[in-house]
């Protein structure tokens, strides 16, 4: 009797590179362990990090650990919403047909597997888009703010990048602290910007947000080029800068940090300054999840999705990503 080995389609590339190199295959299903969720994803959000793990750029994703010469996985992707296909014997949190959102590693693909501690419940009333998008970006965002900013109600808070996928989220986020938020963006975006909650936007075509003539307690600074020396001008005396992920396309800085460049003179120079100078790489983690579904929940935040794909058109929406057009984030679906 011959058994069958149950498949699934994934993208996948087997060496670092443009995205019109991904390729379309089927690969074997993965199983879940012990302590693992496997989920049949319906959808899977991409950003900056999933560019640079496709790209293997700026040289730091390497030595973080993802592989030095070529992926350590094949299948790229953090993101994931979808439904609980099986479950290990050691799971508690979840059973097959529950929703969820999350990250693993390979979210690219019909299925995905990871330990229960990486995945949440998803709300019933968002959809597997809307989920598949919150992940890495809106835990970037609450970081940003609370962890390494210390956001406090009644702060001045100012969001550069506020039309991305990062700055949809941390506008958003800053009200649920009670600041008084203003967001940075583009003509395009600045009707966007408002609607989710911006006290103030400026559109930095028209103006140059960085000279001098306006403070905050806070900067969250998501998809800016401007030097530490710019974004200083922004702070009151005792004000905190956050730098989040590489800024925007992550042009500048070189292959070996490209827009981390910036987050490590800011760390750099905090000690010297009156001024605190942070700069954040994110980690999801499960408490931080499930205050997300309880924010997506309440309808006190909601995933802005600029333009969603089939999974076959990843390289389209990597390249869409970098057009500097998108307006929230972009979901592949499944």
């Amino acid at each position: 009797m011959t058994t069958m080995t149950a498949t699934m389609r994934a993208m996948v590339r087997d060496a670092y590179g443009p995205p019109d190199r991904l390729e379309l295959r089927d690969l074997r299903r993965p199983a879940a362990g012990p302590d693992d969720v496997l989920v049949r994803v319906r959808a899977a959000g991409v950003d900056q990090g999933t560019w640079q793990l496709v790209t293997g750029l700026p040289y730091l994703i390497r030595l973080a650990g993802y592989g030095l010469t070529r992926p350590k996985v094949p299948v790229p992707g953090l993101d994931v919403a979808g439904r609980v296909e099986a479950v290990g014997e050691r799971v508690t949190r979840f059973r097959p047909g529950d929703e969820v959102f999350g990250t693993c590693d390979g979210a690219l693909a019909e299925y995905a597997c990871a330990p229960q501690d990486r995945f949440t419940p998803k709300p019933a009333n968002v959809t597997f888009e809307q989920a598949g998008a919150v992940p890495t970006s809106a835990v970037a965002a609450l970081q940003g703010l609370r962890d390494a900013g210390g956001i406090r109600a009644g702060q001045r808070v100012l969001v550069i990048g506020a039309g991305g996928g990062v700055g949809t989220f941390a506008v958003q986020l800053a009200k649920t602290f009670d600041a008084h938020v203003t967001g940075v963006c583009s003509t395009a975006k600045t009707d966007l910007v408002r609607s989710i909650g911006a006290d103030d936007v400026i559109d930095h075509t028209r103006e140059e947000v960085a000279d001098g003539s306006r403070r905050y307690d806070l900067v969250l600074d998501t998809g800016g080029h401007r030097s530490v020396t710019r974004l200083r001008r922004l702070l009151t005396p005792r004000g905190t800068l956050v730098i989040v992920g590489s800024g925007g396309s992550g042009r500048g800085g070189g292959r070996w940090t490209q827009g981390a460049g910036r987050q490590l003179r800011a760390m750099a120079l905090s000690p010297f300054v009156g001024q605190n100078l942070r700069g954040l790489m994110s980690a999801a983690r499960q408490e931080d999840l499930r205050l997300l579904g309880e924010l997506l929940e309440s309808g006190r935040i909601t995933p802005v999705v600029d333009r969603t794909y089939p999974l076959d058109e990843l390289p389209a929406a990597l390249l869409h990503l970098r057009s500097g057009r998108v307006a929230g984030k972009v979901v592949i679906t499944m």
